[in-house]
């Protein structure tokens, strides 16, 4: 029997992870089919009670769904309930399993973006999501000491250092209000910056001035793609990485906890580019506009499940161990 492996999110008509992984199956004889499925939030509980089913072998999880699909599951990998968002789920006869490689995945954009040099101490960061998550903790287990987060909803990015209060108890971790002054002031003492937002994705526009930057950054941006910030951050003399690399291995990772075998990554990055070519690009990012409005008028109920999972899921998380163009993204 063909064993199924979705993408579940709302859209998903812009992925790259179906080319990605649909080639790795393919080349390992691996009798599984990648298929997109686009579900809308109140659609998601009977999207997730179908992956129970035999046929699964698991899915993958990407916006707006990373933090609404936590109480769903029946167990959260240590990744997934420090983070409190899940972007790759594997089955265990009917129980699911809620990981999140985008943590791992972020790691390796943040280490090669770094390159030789010591590892900086301070980052800020755009954007409050799921793949805003995954970098934030990605920081804090890095031994980073001061982490100042900016979204454009507020209440978005303290809920999400709330989140992370406990973990973060040793050091600087702030939201503060997105206005290009305080922006700009706080770019003016860091080394990292991180756009974990969808802007760029669709148009030609840069979360931030371009004067807010300076050489001496290190420029991530989670769009698999040369977003207008990456090529202001460039012509100021930064270092700059898109969102390929976390893409990649977060998909890699996937790969192998669905199949138990290392995943091909020269095949799995060719196909990448492949469909970058293509013009196929994706965030993994924080909605923005009207799709912005929209999550958060389902946030509240959102936040009270992500919080009864972190009561309920602790001791289960002990018990353990997804865009297209986008970092971190399926």
């Amino acid at each position: 029997m063909t064993k199924r492996v979705v993408l579940i999110g709302h859209p998903v008509a812009h992925s790259l992870s179906g080319a990605m992984q649909q080639a790795a199956f393919d080349s390992l004889g691996i009798d599984a089919k990648y298929e997109l499925w686009d579900r809308s939030p109140m659609a998601l509980a009977d999207a997730i009670a179908e992956l129970r089913g035999d046929d699964f072998l698991g899915a993958n999880v990407t916006i707006p769904h990373k933090e609404r699909v936590v109480p769903m599951v029946d167990r959260l990998t240590d990744d997934a309930h420090l983070t409190g968002a899940v972007n790759t789920l594997t089955r265990e006869g009917k129980r699911l399993i809620g990981h999140n490689t985008d943590v791992p995945g972020f790691k390796v954009a943040l280490d090669k973006l770094v390159g030789k040099q010591k590892m900086p101490r301070h980052a800020v960061v755009l954007g409050a999501g799921g793949g805003a998550r995954a970098v934030v903790y990605g920081l804090i287990t890095e031994g980073f000491q001061r982490i100042i987060v900016f979204n454009r909803h507020l209440h978005r990015a303290e809920g999400m250092v709330k989140h992370f209060g406990r973990s973060a108890a040793h050091m600087e971790l702030r939201a503060m209000p997105w206005h290009d002054s305080i922006i700009e002031s706080e770019l003016a003492r860091t080394k990292v910056l991180v756009n974990a937002t969808s802007i760029g994705l669709t148009t030609d526009e840069s979360p931030i001035p371009a004067e807010t930057l300076h050489g001496d950054l290190l420029v991530l941006d989670l769009i698999y793609a040369k977003t207008r910030l990456l090529r202001d951050a460039a012509a100021a003399g930064a270092t700059v990485a898109d969102g390929e690399l976390m893409l990649l291995h977060q998909g890699a990772a996937a790969f192998t906890l669905w199949t138990g075998q290392p995943a091909p990554l020269d095949l799995m990055q060719q196909k990448l580019g492949e469909a970058r070519a293509g013009g196929l690009r994706s965030a993994e990012g924080e909605p923005t506009g009207v799709a912005a409005d929209n999550a958060d008028a389902g946030e509240a109920s959102g936040a009270a499940d992500v919080a009864g999972a972190d009561a309920t899921d602790a001791t289960d998380a002990s018990d353990a161990a997804d865009p297209v163009v986008a970092a971190g993204a399926e």
